[in-house]
């Protein structure tokens, strides 16, 4: 119950909650100002894309913006943070992550990514355009300008070159027609944690229904790689004339199409694997409190105090943090901060009646929570279904055997 309480926090602080960060500290590199003598038809704008990388924080993929004229050639990375900022992991918790934008030289802008496929699309600007993002990205890289609020959907290292690119092509910037048009939130993730079963685990657990909403083509260019795809099959019309927004595309480093990818998990160390071991000691336990007409105690206060944990962990994300898309959620209903009652209260015989009362409760909100599943908004993971049984096994076994035990300590004042 450990690994898998584990388990639930690495994946809910470095993957459900940091989508395409790149997870850098940002250098400090002495950097030369474009030269006004330059030839201003001489800029040229490329888009970078870093396909999957194979941990927790770059499965997602990288872009950055390449600016070039003459001697420059800088990379606009808005992936960076600075890891010495002020109680930065609290504030990452918190969804009040600042993160940069911040121009380095090739060199820099590779280190790391060595092994994974790189593309860079030229872009099909005209001149005044080019002139007018390298300006704008210039200025935004100013230590007064670079800083940004990081949302792992909606802001981010994707999302602001998106938004870029669209600016400078204005209102003569067409997308392609988008192939699937129900697609979600929930389902380009669990795209990219196919091979990543906690991963996966940890989203879903931690991100609430406003992910399983149907989401149009720009929304979907939060990950990099589909930004990729968007932009090479979209054009730009200046002047009555309509042309693909991609001049050229090149392909730097030469590695997989599936990206840096580490092998799927094996089953036997999956999250469904987990929850049904959990299921089965649940089962073994049971069975031996219903032969023997007592509870086990201890069994119980692990697995309800593991549950209680986890669902202090929601309940803060929930209620407290900013993060996007972590209220509502419906998890909430079996994993709770009140699991923690359920695991102390039974060890205080005055307190036992209550705890029977709160058992009922537990299991009958978790009971129609499972029987009711799919008809309420959200995606679940499979792997919840065996946990939440081995939740309400436990509370329905206190519930009908709980007047009768009697073993366990007891307080000194019952």
């Amino acid at each position: 119950m450990q690994r898998l309480l584990k388990k639930y926090c690495l994946t809910t602080v470095l993957c459900a909650l940091c989508a395409t960060g790149t997870l850098q500290a940002a250098p400090v590199i002495p950097l030369p100002r474009p030269a006004q003598e330059q030839e201003e038809d001489s800029v040229k704008v490329s888009l970078v894309t870093f396909y999957p990388g194979s941990e927790p924080h770059n499965i997602w993929g990288h872009s950055e913006i390449r600016v070039q004229q003459g001697p420059i050639d800088l990379y606009f990375n808005y992936g960076v943070y600075e890891f010495q900022a002020p109680a930065f992991l609290w504030r990452f918790v918190l969804g009040e992550t600042d993160y940069l934008c911040m121009p380095v030289p090739r060199f820099y802008a590779t280190i790391g990514m060595e092994e994974r496929r790189m593309v860079e699309q030229e872009l099909n600007l005209p001149q005044d355009r080019a002139i007018a993002v390298r300006d704008f990205l210039w200025n935004n890289a100013q230590p007064e300008n670079r800083v940004y609020r990081y949302k792992f959907l909606s802001d981010n290292c994707s999302t602001r070159p998106r938004d870029i690119i669209e600016m400078a092509a204005g209102e003569g910037l067409q997308y392609p027609a988008m192939g699937d048009t129900t697609v979600t939130y929930r389902d380009i993730l669990a795209h990219y944690c196919r091979n990543y079963s906690w991963e996966r685990f940890g989203i879903d657990l931690v991100l609430g229904w406003d992910v399983d909403t149907v989401i149009d083509q720009r929304a979907t260019m939060f990950i990099p790689m589909l930004l990729m795809d968007a932009v090479a099959g979209a054009t730009i019309t200046t002047d009555s004339t309509t042309l693909p927004l991609v001049k050229a595309t090149t392909v730097p480093i030469d590695k997989s199409t599936e990206g840096n990818v580490r092998p799927p998990t094996p089953w036997y160390l999956s999250p469904m694997a987990a929850a049904l071991l959990v299921l089965a000691l649940t089962l073994l336990v049971t069975g031996r409190d219903w032969k023997r007409h007592e509870v086990s105690h201890l069994f119980d206060t692990l697995l309800f105090t593991t549950g209680g944990l986890a669902g202090c962990i929601l309940f803060f994300l929930i209620f407290f943090s900013t993060h996007e898309a972590t209220s509502p959620n419906i998890n909430i209903l079996w994993l709770n901060p009140l699991l923690l009652l359920l695991a102390v209260l039974p060890w205080f015989r005055k307190a036992r009646p209550v705890s029977r009362w709160l058992h009922a409760l537990n299991a009958l909100v978790v009971m129609l929570l499972m029987l009711a599943w799919p008809w309420q908004p959200q995606v679940g993971n499979f792997a919840f279904f065996p946990l939440m049984a081995a939740l309400v096994m436990r509370s329905a076994t206190n519930v009908w055997l709980g007047s009768q035990t009697t073993r366990g300590p007891t307080s000194s004042k019952g």
